[in-house]
């Protein structure tokens, strides 16, 4: 055998190790979380569990409804990418399509991509306190102007649902963009050039021919993003208020990553395997979001 087949044959080997280590990391991640979250649904019972409300794992007569957690997060998710999508959409839309125009915009265009990647380098901890500092007083004098009078509604000093979203919506964004304007870059000129061709304009050309051309990358962006909010724990740890409320507006919510890092240094016995539990709901909330995102690849290339 000569040397060069010896070499490709060592790489093939060291290529096929990495590989199957990124099976057995995950088989033993899968594995280790049922092990560990099975126990508790037996213990306190699956409806018990899973559809209660009520958090109160210290009590003498302790709950361990994860409910208002589950829901809390899916509210969370679902608002800031009804927020940041739109916003990461249009912005990716910019950086593509309208960077040719006079030496202002090109400005405007390079200002604005570095600002983006700016944003993914900061850390959460920073966007949870930013929030914290700037954007929860804005929201308790909100929260004042609107329940003012209203002896029931317990004030939270802007620590909410509400400045979760938000937050969430601006740490989902980069990745959006940048999913976003790589798919959008990758439609063929000439798919721009037949529709202006036809007359169309070309405000019409992106939003009938590029964005739906695009449309399988920009949805693993959107996708990737979810990912991103669903998984957030230390930012909204700090902005969301801690409390297992119902997920409204103004009411102070803890989510599925907030619950475990509020609560596993301390919790034992039961407590301790119901937060096992907890990881394990969000584990497989990650697992289905990865397998939509494969099927959305897999039918983009079909379609391609």
């Amino acid at each position: 055998m000569k040397w060069h087949d010896i070499k490709e044959l060592i790489a093939k080997i060291i290529f096929l190790i990495c590989g199957l280590l990124a099976i057995v990391a995950v088989l033993v991640i899968t594995g280790y979380m049922i092990a560990k979250g099975i126990p508790a649904i037996s213990k306190v019972g699956f409806s018990d569990l899973i559809f209660g409300t009520v958090w109160k794992p210290t009590a003498d007569n302790p709950s361990y409804g994860i409910l208002y957690i589950i829901l809390s997060s899916i509210v969370a998710t679902f608002g800031a990418v009804l927020i940041g999508v739109p916003i990461a959409l249009l912005t990716a839309v910019f950086l593509t399509d309208y960077t040719s125009g006079n030496k202002t915009t090109r400005n405007v265009s390079k200002l604005l991509q570095s600002a983006v990647e700016l944003l993914a380098a900061i850390p959460s901890v920073i966007y949870g306190l930013i929030g914290m500092m700037v954007l929860n007083p804005i929201m308790f004098d909100l929260e004042k102007k609107i329940y003012a009078g209203n002896p029931n509604h317990q004030f939270t000093g802007g620590a909410n649902l509400l400045s979760a979203i938000i937050v969430l919506a601006v740490m989902i964004l980069p990745t959006v963009i940048n999913v976003s304007v790589s798919s959008i870059k990758a439609v063929p000129d000439h798919m721009r050039a037949a529709s202006l061709a036809l007359g169309a304009t070309k405000l019409q050309t992106i939003f009938k021919v590029v964005i739906p051309a695009a449309k399988s990358g920009i949805m693993t962006g959107v996708v990737l993003g979810i990912g991103r909010a669903l998984g957030e724990a230390m930012a909204i740890n700090m902005v969301a208020g801690g409390s297992v409320n119902p997920p409204f507006s103004f009411n102070s919510v803890r989510t599925l990553t907030t619950q475990l890092v509020s609560e596993m240094s301390y919790a034992s016995g039961l407590h301790r395997q119901v937060l096992f539990t907890v990881g394990l709901v969000l584990y497989i909330f990650i697992v289905v979001i990865n397998l939509i995102l494969m099927r959305i690849k897999k039918k983009g290339l079909e379609n391609g």
